[in-house]
């Protein structure tokens, strides 16, 4: 495998927000769900897909995206205007107490926001939105790798179960031959019985970890909001080469990093906002005044501005332009934060890499020989019991060893291409 190290092949740049692939379950626009037929086996790309369309958390932030975008439509309308009717003099005393004397005004009154605030309120309410999309795309692809994790786990939990199964069938095997050389005179009864509760136990914990697998079926089915699994198994062909070709992308394309630009943004448009309050609105009403005394009528018109003497609202400007560079130092903050993470999955798959190879080409075979040297000296009498059992312990231990080695190694390449927005974590069906 390549090592990886400093000087990259090439940049990998992916916008977070580029493509109609990557924000259609955000944008609530969606892609058509291809359910996972019952007894189907389970491949990485199709989980990915399942998390990204049907997790429940993921549909939940898209609804709140439209949301946001039904309040920022909502933010970007006008004032309503105001219609009133005013009766004055009337059923008081004297030359009053009817209705002969009254004055009848009927007005329309309209507010005039000053300061560019109904456009400052709406770009503070579309940053908002921008903000929710961001979020989303953030939590689809916090989803999508969780998915990725537990499919190798489940991987792994398969290949345990399978070596589980083996190593039963190899205890059933020595227990056999144990029986033989008892028969035969050659080994004490004891051995046999030890031989048999040695069997039990492999095949106790083979029905063990067949239970894991199905306990890790469900935890994947219930990321995409399904009660139970339907796929029977998963697949995954490892091919210990994809990680080396992956170009060494930019964790700029990480939509950890749009959201925290959109967050600032956001803050900045609500401090602007705010900034817009303090200039004074105007309100102008007209119309029209009857006077019943004379029959005559008269238009009547008038104009009102508040003062702004004791508020205009800076301490609100004030308090967003300090979220708003909080949310600056966050952003500062969450690239280190993945550099970092890219960086430790680095040396993560460079080490799991050269473990597995250890144990894969070197612990195992030689386990796997040791043991059954053990069992053809055993059957010819020239080891004892307890030799052959420690031999296949080491043969187990050794197999489990190197199950975890390629689990760590495939956890840590799915790490690095969400990290980067690598297949396929890119959004590509």
């Amino acid at each position: 495998m390549q090592k990886f190290g400093q000087g990259a092949l090439c940049v990998l740049i992916v916008v977070a927000f580029a493509g109609p692939a990557i924000a259609a379950p955000c944008t609530g626009t969606g892609l058509e769900m291809q359910p996972i037929s019952a007894g189907t086996p389970l491949t990485l790309e199709m989980a990915l897909r399942q998390a990204r369309n049907a997790a429940p958390d993921i549909q939940r932030a898209a609804l709140e995206v439209s949301a946001r975008s039904a309040d920022a439509d909502q933010a970007g309308r006008r004032l309503n205007p105001s219609v009133g009717v005013e009766l004055e003099n009337f059923v008081g005393s004297g030359p009053l107490s009817g209705f002969d004397q009254s004055e009848t005004t009927f007005s329309l009154e309209q507010t005039f926001e000053l300061g560019g605030k109904r456009r400052k309120r709406e770009r503070a309410a579309r940053a908002l939105a921008e903000l929710g999309l961001a979020e989303c795309l953030t939590l689809q692809r916090a989803v999508q790798l969780e998915a990725a994790t537990v499919f190798f786990e489940i991987v792994a939990a398969q290949e345990i179960a399978d070596l589980a199964t083996e190593s039963a069938n190899l205890a059933s095997r020595l227990e056999d031959t144990v029986s033989k050389r008892v028969k035969a005179g050659a080994a004490a009864p004891p051995e046999l019985l030890r031989a048999r509760a040695d069997a039990a136990s492999l095949r106790a914990a083979a029905v063990s970890s067949e239970a894991n697998v199905e306990r890790k079926r469900f935890a994947l089915a219930s990321l995409w909001g399904s009660a139970a699994p339907q796929f029977r198994a998963v697949i995954h062909q490892s091919d210990m080469s994809d990680t080396a070709s992956i170009p060494f992308g930019n964790i700029l394309s990480h939509p950890d990093i749009a959201f925290a630009e959109a967050s600032e943004e956001a803050r900045r448009a609500e401090q602007k906002a705010a900034q817009s309050l303090s200039a004074p609105d105007l309100t102008v009403s007209g119309g029209l005044r009857r006077f019943e005394d004379t029959n005559d009528s008269a238009f009547v018109l008038g104009l009102s501005v508040p003062l702004p003497l004791f508020d205009k609202n800076r301490d609100a400007a004030r308090a967003s332009g300090l979220r708003a560079d909080a949310a600056r130092i966050n952003a500062d903050a969450t690239q280190a934060r993945l550099q970092s993470r890219k960086d430790a999955a680095i040396v993560q798959i460079e080490t799991t890499q050269t473990r597995l190879d250890l144990l894969e080409h070197g612990a195992l075979p030689a386990a796997r020989a040791a043991y059954d040297a053990s069992v053809r000296g055993y059957a010819a009498g020239r080891f004892d019991l307890t030799t052959t059992l420690n031999a296949r312990r080491g043969l187990i231990e050794a197999g489990i060893a190197v199950i975890a080695a390629r689990r760590d190694y495939n956890i840590a390449s799915a790490e690095l291409k969400s990290l980067i927005g690598a297949r396929p974590f890119d959004g590509n069906e």
